[in-house]
């Protein structure tokens, strides 16, 4: 067993941790690609414990709530779309929020609130293709990286998180785009490879299927070189707007 503390900068909602962040801390415990399921809102700044239990599974529980379940899975997209760093910077510009209709603005990977340097600034918007294609571009922080140099797996969820949120939000016909209120509820991804902080990188993302409250979506991380960094899949649920804000009715 071992401790995770979500530190307050990796908010997602004011309350709690943002869900790729979550995900990819336990993950690490995982070689290989990993699932994670969220169970509970993850608590900041409270020590959480890292279990792994008989089945083979990781467990992140606080006391004796569990918050999110990991394991070992096999993460094959049936598709990946790529971009350029150019594209991705003008996807950007067709971010369909505006940082006054943000419904997460402290959010660590896509708030428009938080300065360069500290949130991930990762704001995907439209590529104007046929299939709801989103692109974001990312350069790292050197604050991102680990004891190796490279950028920390955590942050590759994290930056594959939120532009996946957004794809869900979007509808695979028309790519018209809907301001419904969701969560993460279970991430799968894929590490290739990390960059090192200051690299280029581009963001992709894009709808897969919606079932009930539930969405889901793809995401796919590059270098400028096109090499490929990351994959992910993400099943998102509808949410009441107090529940995603962490205030349940």
């Amino acid at each position: 067993m071992t401790q995770i503390i979500i530190d307050n900068r990796f908010c997602g909602p004011p309350n709690s941790g943002n869900g790729g962040y979550v995900c990819g801390r336990l993950a690490r415990h995982i070689p290989g690609a990993a699932e994670v399921t969220l169970r509970a809102p993850p608590p900041l700044d409270k020590p959480l414990d890292a279990v792994a239990t008989d089945d083979g599974t990781w467990e992140l529980r606080d006391g004796a709530r569990v918050v999110a379940t990991g394991r070992a899975a096999n993460v094959e997209l049936a598709r990946l779309e790529t971009a350029s760093f150019e594209e991705a910077c003008a996807a950007e510009l067709l971010t369909p929020l505006k940082p006054h209709e943000h419904p997460l603005p402290t959010c660590f990977v896509c708030g428009p609130a938080r300065a360069k340097g500290d949130g991930l600034r990762i704001f995907a918007g439209s590529l104007g293709r046929h299939n709801a294609v989103l692109a974001a571009s990312w350069t790292p922080d050197k604050n991102l990286a680990a004891e190796d140099g490279l950028v920390a797996p955590e942050f590759l969820w994290s930056a594959l998180d939120c532009p996946t949120g957004f794809a869900c939000n979007c509808d695979q016909q028309n790519g018209s785009f809907d301001k419904t209120p969701l969560l993460l509820g279970r991430m799968s991804a894929r590490i290739e490879a990390r960059p090192r902080p200051g690299d280029r990188c581009i963001i992709t993302a894009w709808p897969t299927g919606r079932d009930g409250r539930k969405r889901t979506a793809e995401a796919a991380a590059h270098d400028e070189a096109g090499r490929l960094l990351a994959v992910a899949r993400a099943t998102w649920i509808e949410v009441q707007r107090e529940v995603q804000l962490g205030r349940p009715s």
